[in-house]
């Protein structure tokens, strides 16, 4: 199943919004199921930040040089596309630009200490900028959003406030929490240690599922002609590609050249779609949505290189 997550995940949010879309008698469900999934989707995310993160001993966390860079790139980067939008009003493929955004401020994905392991990285240095990236965006979120999309009911101050109150707790108070158990609950958190160690992953997928029918459902029911949907899938595969490659040119540097890559790479998609669907207009998901393929392409040709290497070196070894 956790080989087949990526298109089971897609199939079932495709298969769900199908469903939806053609059966006109299930209708009546409709503002249930999206009642549940507005609900349900942050939920789960604290959930599986709050499970990869009791995963974490404090005392092994430290900042690395790399870490400064990267969060240089992602913060910069971000108010860089938002000044970008702001003094450029007239720049033609504003949405496609509003997809970058989103693909840069999106934080590393909790799994991606997981796949930074099976590839030989460092997992405690990636968990450290995890952290750190998720904090980042708590804070980098609510300051370039208004600034985007303005809002003509709510002066600045109050749009900040209004989004800093929804994603600063998902994306902080998980790390907080798990802390807190591990040292006031060390039995609570050896429980979950044994018992949930791959809760994250499942959260992941159920998430991944609601979101991609979703983000279908916005490229269908969108006005927007097929152009600008595919110039935001086009921008998705720019920015992974090149976000992966600035991981691991920084990464290079600094001898953590497989860590820094995932860091900046992989992405928690599952919450850029999120964000993209929550505060700016439905289409500009798609890009997150089409990140996640690319991503996957990636991290699938990594692995297999990393593998077929383990394999050659085995056979080395038989043959001395």
């Amino acid at each position: 199943m956790k080989d087949w997550t990526l298109p089971l995940g897609m199939a079932g949010g495709a298969l769900a919004y199908v469903l939806f879309h053609c059966f006109p008698v299930l209708s009546p469900l409709k503002p249930a199921a999206e009642r549940v999934a507005a609900d349900v989707i942050p939920s789960f995310m604290f959930l599986m930040l709050f499970f990869t993160f009791c995963k974490v001993n404090p005392r092994e966390l430290r900042p690395r040089r790399w870490h400064l860079w990267l969060l240089l790139i992602q913060v910069t980067g971000t108010f860089g596309v938002v000044a970008l939008l702001q003094w450029l009003p007239w720049l033609s493929g504003r949405m496609t630009w509003e997809g970058v955004l989103v693909c840069l401020i999106c934080p590393t994905a909790a799994a991606a200490p997981v796949v930074t392991a099976k590839l030989g990285g460092n997992e405690t240095s990636l968990t450290m900028y995890t952290i750190l990236s998720n904090t980042a965006a708590a804070v980098v979120i609510p300051l370039a959003f208004p600034m985007v999309e303005p809002s003509l009911e709510l002066p600045f101050l109050s749009q900040f406030l209004l989004i800093l109150s929804k994603v600063f707790p998902l994306m902080i108070m998980p790390l907080l929490l798990a802390w807190a158990v591990r040292w006031l609950l060390p039995w609570l958190h050896g429980w979950i240690l044994r018992r949930c160690r791959n809760m994250a992953f499942y959260l992941w997928a159920f998430n991944l599922t609601v979101v991609i029918g979703q983000a279908l459902r916005a490229m269908v029911n969108g006005t927007e002609p097929w152009s600008e949907k595919t110039a935001l899938a086009v921008a998705g595969l720019v920015c992974c590609v090149a976000l992966f490659a600035a991981g691991k040119l920084i990464g290079t540097r600094y001898g953590d050249r497989i860590s820094a890559g995932q860091a900046l790479g992989q992405k928690n998609t599952v919450f850029a779609i999120w964000v993209a669907y929550m505060y700016l207009p439905p289409v500009i998901a798609l890009a997150p949505s089409s990140y996640i393929l690319w991503q996957n392409i990636i991290n699938s040709w990594q692995i297999e290189r990393r593998q077929l290497a383990e394999r050659r070196t085995a056979g080395h070894r038989l043959n001395g």
